[in-house]
């Protein structure tokens, strides 16, 4: 059994062929997945797909990456944050990788996600690129180890990884890890303790080795976990039944 984490399944690409989607997905052993919010005016769509089907959870939330008119406030956050089948607070966190440097009302944003996830008592779903520094600073300061998360999408260094985890953050790992050039991250994801690792696409977006360049969808994210399952030299089905177990635990859902 396995779970996807963190997938987009209301994106063009995907919701096109839901139907499609979730045949391969189930054909795949994946009973599961999260769909995550990544602007207030697509939450809806993001919403109801976790309604009408149930091995679908999603979360709330504003990707750094939208720009600052985009906006939510915490107390909204935290209404949607109750909603059923909203199991995390997110995507939100840090990025700088088109900015010139940090943006404060990105970080204000950011702040406000974690404040949201305090009160309505869900983990947070984070995003850092290019801004790992702040992101770890801003959760230590404004208290997320009270309800952890996921660092989501993985590709910054052990030392940040471990850095979440004593904020009780689990690490999650897309496709990126079966690439040629990821012997980083690779080192990484052998050294992440089972008991704190998470498995994801990002659909449809950045689909594991060898479908690399079409579009992902939850059907792959057992070749992530087979990437996993050989650095650290174990059996597929023991990273599955972790991975799962810790999705559970962290979002508190039954599977």
């Amino acid at each position: 059994m396995f779970v996807d984490s963190h997938c987009h399944l209301d994106f063009p690409d995907l919701a096109a062929d839901i139907d499609g989607v979730l045949g391969r997905m189930h054909a795949a052993r994946v009973t599961h997945a999260l769909c995550v919010s990544v602007n207030r005016q697509d939450f809806a769509r993001v919403h109801a797909l976790a309604l009408a089907h149930e091995c679908l959870f999603a979360s709330a939330g504003v990707h750094p990456d939208q720009g600052p008119e985009d906006d939510t406030s915490t107390e909204a956050l935290i209404a949607l944050g109750r909603l059923p089948k909203i199991v995390a607070i997110g995507e939100t966190g840090l990025d700088y990788y088109r900015l010139d440097g940090p943006a404060p009302w990105q970080q204000e944003r950011f702040r406000r996600h974690i404040r949201a996830a305090r009160s309505a008592r869900k983990p947070l779903i984070v995003h850092t690129r290019a801004a790992a520094e702040d992101t770890l600073a801003i959760l230590r300061e404004e208290g997320a180890a009270e309800v952890g998360g996921v660092m989501h999408c993985f590709t910054e260094s052990l030392a940040v990884a471990r850095a979440a985890m004593d904020l009780g953050f689990c690490i999650s790992f897309s496709g990126i890890v079966t690439f040629r050039n990821a012997n980083e991250l690779r080192a990484v994801a052998q050294a992440v303790p089972l008991e704190r690792l998470l498995i994801e696409t990002d659909a449809p977006y950045l689909a594991p080795v060898p479908h690399r360049g079409r579009t992902n969808e939850p059907s792959f994210v057992p070749l992530v976990a087979a990437e996993i399952a050989r650095l650290k030299g174990l059996p597929l089905s023991e990273v599955a039944a972790a991975s799962s177990r810790n999705f559970q635990d962290l979002f508190e859902v039954t599977l």
